[in-house]
C-alpha cells in the first residue's frame, strides 16, 4: 500500500462571488478535486459577479486578507503555488505583493484579471494596470487574455484575426515580463487558440463556439494551475484546460441564462487524480 502524499497547497488570491459560477466559487472545487489543497484569501465580496447582474453588494475585504497572510505566516504553513486573479484595486494588489514575499519560493501563477473584448474592465486604471505588469514580472506564470496581454505591453486594442505565428510572438513578447506566458482567447478564424511562450512554445486551437459565459476563464486558469502542481508540462495543461472548459460550454443547455456560467460540476469528476489504494 501506498504511503498517502499530503496534497499541495495552493493560496488562492480572488474575489468571491456568492451567486454565478466564477472566481473562488469555481477555483475552490476544481482544485480540491484535482488532488490539491486551496487555501482561499477573498480579495473582494460581492453577491454576483458583475457581468450583467447589476450593481452587486460589495464587501472589500483587504484588512482581513491581511491579517489573514500573518496569520499563516506566524503558523509556519508553505505553499507549493500562489495563484491570483481579479483584483479590485491596489489594496489587493499589495496583498499579493505580501504573499510573494512571505513565500518566496512558491511557485507564481498571476492571472491578470483586466479586461475582454478589446476593453479594460471599468475599475481597471493605469496605476492598477501598472501595479498587476510589477505582479507579472515576479510571477513564473501569467495567464492572460488578448485583451490584457495588450495591455500589459502597452499596444492598442487588439487583432481581429491572428495566425500562429502572430500568436506566438504575442506569447513570446510576454516573456520580457515572466518566464511563461499562456495568452488565450486568441481569434483564429474560426477558431479559438491559446499560445505558450518561454521553454515550452506552443499554439493550440479550439473550434470556437458562439456562446460566451462569466468565469470561464477562471475555470481554465484553476485547471491549468492544477495540473502543473500534479506534475504536467504546461502545453498539456493548457490543452486539458481548454478541452475541459469547451466541454463545459458544450453540455450546458442552450436554454440556460449564460449570465450564471457554464455547468462545470457534472464534469468534474474528469479531473479526479488516479486513485491507488
Amino acid at each position: 500500500m501506498l504511503k498517502p502524499v499530503a496534497p499541495k497547497k495552493v493560496l488562492c488570491i480572488h474575489d468571491l462571488s456568492g451567486m454565478g459560477r466564477c472566481s473562488l466559487a469555481v477555483i475552490l472545487p476544481v482544485l480540491s478535486v484535482m488532488g490539491l489543497q486551496p487555501v482561499v484569501l477573498p480579495t473582494l465580496l460581492l453577491s454576483t459577479h458583475t457581468g450583467g447582474l447589476g450593481e452587486p453588494a460589495r464587501l472589500d475585504s483587504a484588512a482581513y486578507c491581511q491579517a489573514a497572510l500573518e496569520h499563516y505566516r506566524a503558523l509556519g504553513v508553505e505553499f507549493d503555488c500562489i495563484y491570483s486573479g481579479y483584483l479590485g484595486g491596489e489594496a489587493q494588489a499589495a496583498l499579493v505583493e505580501q504573499a510573494f514575499r512571505f513565500w518566496p519560493d512558491a511557485y507564481k501563477i498571476v492571472d491578470p484579471v483586466m479586461g475582454d473584448n478589446g476593453r479594460p474592465y471599468s475599475t481597471v486604471t493605469p496605476a492598477l494596470i501598472d501595479r498587476i505588469r510589477g505582479l507579472c514580472r515576479q510571477a513564473d506564470l501569467i495567464l492572460p487574455n488578448c485583451t490584457e496581454a495588450a495591455l500589459l505591453l502597452g499596444h492598442s486594442g487588439q487583432p481581429d484575426e491572428m495566425d500562429d505565428a502572430s500568436a506566438q510572438a504575442l506569447a513570446d513578447e510576454l516573456t520580457t515580463l515572466a518566464p511563461a506566458a499562456v495568452v488565450t482567447g486568441l481569434p483564429m478564424g474560426k477558431y479559438i487558440g491559446c499560445a505558450g511562450s518561454g521553454r515550452e512554445r506552443f499554439v493550440l486551437r479550439k473550434l470556437h463556439i458562439d456562446r460566451s459565459f462569466p468565469g470561464t476563464g477562471d475555470l481554465y486558469g484553476a485547471i491549468v494551475t492544477g495540473s502543473l502542481m500534479r506534475g504536467n508540462a504546461l502545453s498539456a495543461a493548457a490543452d486539458a484546460a481548454a478541452e475541459f472548459v469547451a466541454l463545459a460550454i458544450q453540455q450546458t443547455p442552450h436554454t440556460e441564462d449564460t449570465r450564471f456560467g457554464v455547468w462545470f460540476e457534472p464534469l468534474l469528476p474528469r479531473l479526479c487524480p488516479a486513485q491507488e489504494f
